[in-house]
């Protein structure tokens, strides 16, 4: 569907800040639409300059009702009607004024009456919305139908006269609740004077026993959830008063309304409000079980992590009771693998995503290896580039691929010579890299990683292999050794 800016590009002179008032209109017209029963179209005058009369109109929006059929078969954003076509909607924007009572015109099958509201933005007419609705179907309205009109007529003229859409109601109004999900209308104390079935409804589930008008919204939402509010809060009774717009959440055991109050304006006089409902008790459960669920998760982290730790533990008791040294190292070399996975649990169990920053993993993963090496004080170990955000399905393996291969840098290539170790990361949509260079005495002359018989090598080509979905590259360079490790995201 293409832009308003699209459609007026070349066509209209209206400013940004105008363009985006229109916006802000059709965000929120749904409910206009509903209110009235009726299609709605935006109309922009064409024109060279502001200053230049128009000679014509351009549809750039159009919205269909929920409440009701729309009278319109196909979609008509981007018509154009030369000025004189549609003698109402050049009054509207000439006059500034709502154009009504008109009389039905056979369109089609159907009897279609229209009225045409000006679109004012800071004292200009800046366009025109025309309402189309079935006359047929309003000729014995009901209780429910005759408040939607008239609370419809009054936003009506709050549009003619620029105070709807209501200023910094984005953050307000998202998502709006829809007039079908349940609406009370309010008289300018605060009282209901309305309350639809659905509305209705809704209370009746939280435990409201009576009906609902001639009850103050806010002393029956005070009753049905006993909110103590703190002093500094804005209680129920304030929120719910229908002096400014708010956007309230009504909860007690039984469930969880959502409450959008919007004071309605004459001129500068407040004389009234509605309040759109919806019932989010099922929203509110849902949002409960993931919370639960996160925190289960992360608990479960935290508890693997101790576990692994108490492993770690045990196994660097064990390694100082043997004799035999090789035994010994074996041990140590299994303590500090468990310790690289502990790192990503420990990880996960903070993060509140279920996600690993890898960063700081790695950070620590080199830190404990620069602790460990007994030339600690003499190599200088430097990062390029960072991993990001990583599944622990592919965070746990890396982990342990790194930990390998910083320790074989460290205990093989800088063992006798060379001073330092780098780090490279490069990333992007697709794949990831980690390459560790060192500068020491490289490797031997027929060297074979299919052949190797070191434990950590082939720890690390099975990890990157199999787990990873990648490739291991280890080679020598002119001045030490290079080990990549690439894998898929």
């Amino acid at each position: 569907m293409a832009q308003i800016e699209d459609l007026l590009e070349g066509r209209s002179p209206l400013t940004t800040v105008q363009i985006h008032r229109l916006h802000e209109l059709t965000a929120d017209w749904q409910m206009l639409s509903d209110l009235s029963f009726a299609d709605l179209i935006l109309w922009v005058p064409q024109r060279k300059d502001s200053k230049s009369w128009p000679t014509g109109h351009i549809a750039v929006a159009h919205i269909r009702p929920t409440t009701a059929a729309t009278v319109f078969a196909h979609d008509v954003i981007g018509d154009e009607i030369s000025w004189g076509a549609k003698a109402r909607i050049d009054a509207a924007l000439s006059n500034g004024e709502i154009i009504r009572d008109s009389e039905p015109e056979l369109v089609g099958e159907l009897m279609i009456k229209e009225e045409t509201i000006p679109v004012t933005f800071e004292g200009q007419v800046i366009a025109v919305i025309s309402r189309h609705r079935n006359a047929d179907l309003m000729r014995s309205p009901s209780r429910l139908e005759l408040n939607y009109r008239e609370i419809a007529h009054n936003l009506y003229r709050m549009v003619a006269e620029g105070t709807f859409p209501y200023p910094d109601a984005i953050s307000v109004f998202d998502p709006l609740p829809r007039v079908g999900d349940g609406l009370i209308r309010l008289d300018v104390n605060g009282v209901i004077s309305y309350a639809s079935p659905n509305a209705r409804s809704a209370f009746s589930r939280l435990g409201w026993a009576n009906e609902l008008e001639s009850y103050s919204l806010g002393d029956v939402a005070e009753s049905l959830t006993k909110a103590r509010q703190e002093a500094h809060e804005e209680g129920l009774r304030s929120s719910l008063s229908g002096r400014a717009l708010r956007r309230v959440e009504c909860e007690n055991p039984a469930g969880t309304i959502d409450l959008l109050v919007m004071p309605l304006i004459q001129g500068s006089d407040r004389i009234g409000a509605i309040v759109l409902l919806h019932n989010i008790t099922e929203v509110r459960r849902r949002d409960r079980e993931l919370v639960t669920k996160d925190a289960t998760i992360r608990e479960i982290h935290h508890r693997v992590k101790n576990n692994l730790q108490t492993v770690s533990a045990l196994l660097r008791l064990q390694s100082r009771r043997i004799e035999d040294p090789s035994a010994s190292a074996a041990l140590e070399e299994a303590v500090r693998r468990i310790g690289s996975i502990a790192m990503v649990h420990e990880t996960l169990s903070g993060s509140s995503e279920e996600t690993v920053a890898f960063d700081e993993v790695l950070d620590r993963l080199v830190s404990n290896a620069r602790e460990l090496s007994p030339r600690v004080n003499t190599i200088r170990i430097e990062r390029e580039g960072r991993v990001g955000t990583l599944e622990p399905r592919l965070a746990t393996p890396l982990a342990l691929v790194v930990t390998e291969l910083i320790h074989n840098a460290l205990e093989h290539g800088l063992a006798a010579e060379g001073d330092s170790l780098r780090i490279v990361v490069e990333r992007d949509q697709t794949e990831c890299s980690i390459r560790i260079y060192d500068n020491g005495v490289g490797l031997p002359i027929d060297f074979d990683l299919g052949s190797s018989s070191n434990l950590g090598l082939q720890i690390v080509r099975t990890l990157t292999e199999n787990e990873l979905r990648g490739r291991l590259v280890l080679e020598g360079a002119h001045d030490g050794t290079s080990a990549l490790v690439t894998f898929p995201l």
